[in-house]
């Protein structure tokens, strides 16, 4: 079945790239609605902004969606993570600003709220994405592709330069509490080298050593360090769970990524929407149910979670 929050969450803390303080609540919402946001601060103009591929605009370094009005929210990729990663199918995230709060730089402040709220399921069938043949995007050496398996796997693979990161690879069946488990403590990371360039262009103005692991070749300058010894693989999945939960519904597939990012995820959502028998929908059966990410997620998981 469906599911939704019991109670609302209200989340406050500052946007990673507008340095902007904001006060966001996540609330229970209807059966079919699925996920929206909605800008408490606009009233000029329509301030509802669907969470669905088709709606996000390209912005370096986030996933940024925006509604027919200009109006927008940036940096959703955790909150959708955590909301796909403890089954949560339906919910109106409203916010008084235009990015959500970036919190320790992970999706664990999230899963940790949502689960002491506990869900609500909701007497509606659940659907899901079944992948039937792959698709992918390349570009730049990069790469994304979805292929078929009978639930949600993620596989990434990165490479920098820097030894503190060097070349990382994971894959992980995303069921049974798996993301909460594994990755979704891990924080977005950057490299020293490149915060005055991010600075210049308009980014990273709220970006701190405590909500981001900032990396300085083969040195980690963030205080206490990596939370796990792959820790930027891991938020590369992260970041990939809450950009595949765009497409509207769970995905029952094989996601590959090869130094992936957001836009690229995207892309690769038009590409597979774009091929008619690449896909179907199907009403999941209880068997599938038990396989799609949220479903198994217990208290005691968070134990595990930093």
């Amino acid at each position: 079945m469906q599911a939704t929050l019991k109670s609302k969450v209200t989340f406050k803390g500052v946007g990673l790239h507008s340095g902007e303080q904001v006060t966001m609540t996540v609330n229970p919402a209807s059966a079919r609605y699925g996920i929206w946001f909605r800008r408490t601060d606009v009233l000029d103009r329509d301030g509802l902004i669907p969470a669905i591929y088709t709606a996000v605009q390209e912005k370096p370094l986030c996933t940024r969606i925006m509604n027919e009005d200009g109006v927008e929210v940036s940096t959703i990729e955790h909150v959708m993570a955590a909301l796909a990663g403890c089954g949560i199918h339906n919910a109106l995230i409203e916010i008084d600003g235009p990015e959500v709060p970036i919190l320790d730089g992970c999706a664990a402040s999230f899963v940790r709220a949502f689960v002491a709220r506990g869900l609500r399921h909701q007497d509606v069938p659940q659907y899901a994405l079944e992948i039937l043949k792959p698709v992918s995007v390349e570009e730049g050496g990069a790469t994304a592709t979805l292929s078929p398996a009978d639930t949600l796997e993620i596989d990434f693979r990165i490479s920098f330069e820097d030894r503190a990161i060097g070349t990382q690879s994971k894959a992980l069946v995303m069921e049974n509490g798996t993301f909460v488990r594994e990755l979704s403590d891990s924080r977005t990371f950057c490299r020293k080298a490149d915060i005055d360039m991010m600075h210049a262009q308009g980014l990273a103005l709220g970006g701190t050593y405590e909500n981001a692991v900032v990396i300085d070749g083969d040195a980690v300058v963030s205080p206490g360090g990596l939370r796990h010894r792959d820790e930027a693989v891991r938020h590369k999945m992260l970041d990939a769970l809450g950009d595949l939960a765009l497409a509207g519904a769970p995905i029952l597939g094989r996601y590959t990524g090869v130094r992936a990012g957001h836009a690229m995820t995207n892309r690769l959502l038009h590409k597979l929407f774009a091929t008619p028998d690449a896909y179907r929908v199907v009403t999941c059966s209880p068997e599938q149910l038990s396989r799609l990410p949220g479903v198994g997620v217990r208290r005691a998981d968070l134990a595990l979670v930093a």
